[in-house]
């Protein structure tokens, strides 16, 4: 062993560290990045959940219980009400996913106070998610002690009783990150295909091959990302089906939820990819992908939802996980693996990835150098 040599070896590789501004930025940004988006996307109060409120009774019991829950929505606002007329067009959105909860006043809750029979009040709750279902139960729970508090009893004389309906069986956390692991694995494969492997191509001189021959920018451009596309589809449902099994994820091989699923995964593949070669459209040196892996994979999962509910983030770090694609490939996947619900879930997601597409891959086109 020759220490002249290591030293030589440590020499280079440092000034090739130095030689490559946007690998020392990234280097640094990273650390940084990670606390401040870690730091804020864990143990964020819940705030502005969606709950839809159905009064059948409409009496002035009934006003009561409205007051007191716009009263709780207007302190520590946790959640904002949406009246709706009827309780199924309540409990559908519920299952898409427009709302997070539903506070039902049944018709005969006037009648059960004024006879002290234990008049209740219906919470519909969307438990796949345990962060924001707690949250909101002990809003729930301080509703119905200001209820019953004694300074009330002379108008509301029978003790209220809160009935929680759970839509869905209980959501082990290993099923709560599925989606978010399926999200990760696409994510992989657009920067291994989309990124590591572009730049290595182009510094190895084989990106050269498709310069010389009369091939348009725009063909090359959809060819790649589309072939990367099928490389995240293939990855995300091998995850899918195998995460899915080790969770035990019900009713798995429901033709249709493997076809909404194909869907998604096909969508939010070529949005990654896309994405991907847009970020690296322009760069040459090997090096940067790799430097910039885990800044994008702590910008993009993390803000996502996919291990905490956006609802508890910073406005901020809410306008990061608005742009960000991988919030709509979670919301879909947590829609379908554990609610199971159909096209009217997913559709907006699959819209706006599909739109997500469009905008960086016209990019890409426009970026792309014809010549070497």
């Amino acid at each position: 062993m020759k220490l002249y040599r290591i030293l030589a070896i440590i020499e280079r590789d440092m000034r090739k560290f130095f030689r490559s501004p946007a690998l020392m930025i990234s280097a640094m940004i990273f650390p940084l990045m990670q606390l401040i988006v870690l730091g804020y996307a864990f143990g964020g109060k819940i705030q502005g959940v969606k709950v839809a409120l159905v009064d059948e009774d409409r009496s002035s019991e009934s006003r009561v219980v409205r007051e007191r829950l716009a009263s709780l929505a207007s302190g520590p606002k946790t959640f904002r009400t949406l009246e709706y007329s009827s309780l199924d067009s309540a409990v559908t959105d519920l299952r898409a996913g427009f709302v997070r909860a539903v506070v039902h006043i049944p018709h005969d809750y006037s009648r059960r106070v004024l006879q002290r029979n234990r008049p209740r009040l219906a919470f519909i709750e969307d438990n796949t998610d345990n962060f924001m279902t707690l949250g909101l139960l002990e809003r729930m729970q301080q509703l119905v002690e200001s209820l019953n508090a004694p300074a009330v009893s002379a108008g509301l004389p029978a003790m209220v009783d809160l009935r929680i309906v759970e839509v869905y069986p209980y959501i082990e956390y290993i099923k709560y990150l599925l989606a978010g692991s399926v999200s990760m694995a696409i994510f992989v494969v657009a920067m291994i295909g989309g990124g590591i492997v572009f730049i290595d191509d182009k510094a190895r001189g084989l990106h050269e091959g498709y310069l010389v021959t009369p091939i348009h920018k725009a063909e090359l451009i959809l060819g790649l990302n589309f072939a990367g596309a099928l490389k995240g589809l293939m990855a995300g449902m091998t995850i899918t089906i195998i995460g899915g099994m080790i969770a035990g994820i019900e009713r798995l091989w429901d033709p249709m939820r493997l076809v909404y699923l194909l869907v998604v995964i096909g969508t939010a593949s070529l949005a990654m990819i896309s994405f991907m070669f847009l970020v690296m459209v322009r760069v040459n040196d090997p090096l940067v992908p790799r430097a910039i892996f885990g800044v994008l994979n702590t910008l993009l999962f993390f803000p996502s939802g996919a291990i905490y509910p956006t609802e508890g983030f910073p406005y901020w770090l809410k306008w990061i996980s608005v742009v960000d694609p991988f919030t709509y490939v979670v919301h879909a996947l947590k829609n379908l693996l554990l609610k199971n619900t159909g096209i009217e879930g997913i559709y907006f997601d699959v819209l706006v990835l599909l739109g997500f597409s469009v905008a960086l891959i016209s990019a890409c086109i426009a970026l792309f150098k014809r010549q070497i």
